[in-house]
């Protein structure tokens, strides 16, 4: 499952996962949530929080991967919050390949990365 993290501004989108994450999901919030900040703002930072975690359908994975690369310029600032360690290494490992600061955060850490990511 997952939905939009509300009361951020305009320019930022923050997305909060749980249980299984399908295509559906990807299709129903992340990506429209992704296209209306860039048309309104051009450039996007993205909150990204995983909670208790059940996995990736296929599909999602393949909607996460074209939306990031779809707008591999526009993004402007990335913050992954998540304790499950394989995220925590993809990111790792993916981050350096990013146009963009990308920056990991404990669960525990949620207020602070919601900081980071309003910070100019």
């Amino acid at each position: 499952m997952m939905q939009v993290i509300p009361d951020l501004p305009g320019n930022v989108v923050g997305l909060v996962t749980s249980g299984h994450v399908t295509a559906g999901d990807y299709e129903r919030v992340a990506i429209p949530a992704v296209e209306a900040a860039l048309a309104a703002h051009g450039r996007v930072r993205l909150l990204f929080q995983v909670r208790e975690f059940d996995g990736f359908a296929p599909g999602a994975v393949w909607d996460d991967l074209k939306m990031g690369m779809g707008h591999f310029t526009a993004w402007e600032k990335i913050a992954v919050v998540t304790d499950v360690d394989w995220i925590r290494a993809s990111t790792r490992l993916f981050a350096v390949l990013m146009p963009c600061p990308v920056k990991l955060f404990a669960n525990a850490e949620m207020a602070a990365a919601a900081e980071w990511i309003v910070v100019a």
